[in-house]
C-alpha cells in the first residue's frame, strides 16, 4: 500500500538580504511519518521552513501539500488547512497567560466541547504547564515556553506538525523531555517534519532523515541508516 504523500518540496530555492540560502532543495513528508532534517547552522533549514509556512517568498520551485501548491498562501490559511509550525525561538504570546496562548492556539475552531477538552490534553502532557496556567508566558524558563508553543500548535489540531529547532538553548533534562514529547505527539498519529541541530537525537525518533549543507540536500535515507552512516556520525555526531 502506497502512503500518500503530504508535503512535497521541489527545486526550492529562497533567497533575502542578497543572499540564496536555499539552492535548490527537494525532500517529501508521507503521512504517518516523522521525518528529520539535520543540518549544522547556517544550512537553510530554517530558511526552508518559514518558505514552507508561507513567512518567506519562494524565489524558485515549489511546495505541495495534499497534492495542491501552496506557493504564495499565509500562515493563517495554512494552520485552517492542517500545516501548523513551532517556531525557532518558541514565539510564545509573553503578555498572556499559559491558557490564553492555549485559547489564541485553537483560534481557528469554533467547537467550544473540543477545545476544553484539547487543552486538558496539553495538560496531561505537559503537567507543568496545568501548575502555572494563569501564569504570564514570559516569566516562564526557555523550556517551560517550548512546552507551550509546541502545546498551542497541537490546539490547531494539525494533520502535519512542523518543528523548528525544539531543543535549541535547552537544558539536558529539558532536551530529553522535549524529544519525548515529539515522539509522543507522533505516536498519537501526527505526521511530523523535525528540523535540529542535534543530529543524533533527531534520527533516533525519526523515520527518514534528509541531510542539508549549504543550502542542498546532500543525503537522505533511513533514518536509522544514517544514525549509523560514517560519514554523518564524522559530520554531525563528533566522531
Amino acid at each position: 500500500m502506497t502512503t500518500k504523500t503530504l508535503l512535497k518540496v521541489t527545486g526550492l530555492k529562497v533567497s533575502y538580504g542578497g543572499i540564496q540560502a536555499v539552492k535548490g532543495v527537494d525532500f517529501e513528508v508521507r503521512e504517518g511519518e516523522l521525518v528529520s532534517l539535520i543540518g549544522s547552522n547556517g544550512a537553510g533549514k530554517t530558511t526552508t521552513m518559514k518558505a514552507i509556512t508561507g513567512t518567506l517568498p519562494i524565489a524558485a520551485g515549489d511546495i505541495e501539500y495534499l497534492g495542491k501548491s501552496i506557493r504564495g498562501q499565509g500562515p493563517w490559511d495554512l494552520v485552517k488547512q492542517g500545516l501548523a509550525m513551532v517556531p525557532e525561538g518558541r514565539g510564545v504570546f509573553t503578555r498572556m497567560t499559559i491558557l490564553e496562548n492555549l485559547q489564541m492556539g485553537a483560534y481557528i475552531r469554533n467547537d467550544k466541547a473540543d477545545i476544553l477538552a484539547d487543552i486538558d490534553k496539553v495538560f496531561t502532557i505537559f503537567p507543568r504547564l496545568k501548575e502555572r496556567r494563569d501564569q504570564l508566558s514570559g516569566t516562564m524558563s526557555g523550556g517551560e515556553q517550548q512546552m507551550l508553543a509546541m502545546g498551542r500548535a497541537l490546539m490547531s489540531r494539525p494533520k502535519v506538525l512542523l518543528l523548528d529547532e525544539p531543543s535549541m538553548g535547552l537544558s539536558p533534562i529539558m532536551v530529553d523531555k522535549i524529544f519525548e514529547v515529539v515522539r509522543d505527539v507522533y505516536a498519537q498519529g501526527v505526521t511530523v517534519l523535525l528540523v535540529e541541530q542535534n543530529a543524533s537525537r533527531a534520527l533516533a525518533i525519526a523515520n527518514r532523515g534528509y541531510v542539508m549543507e549549504s543550502g542542498i540536500v546532500t543525503m537522505t535515507g533511513d533514518a536509522k541508516v544514517m544514525l549509523t552512516d560514517p560519514k554523518v556520525r564524522a559530520a554531525y555526531l563528533g566522531e
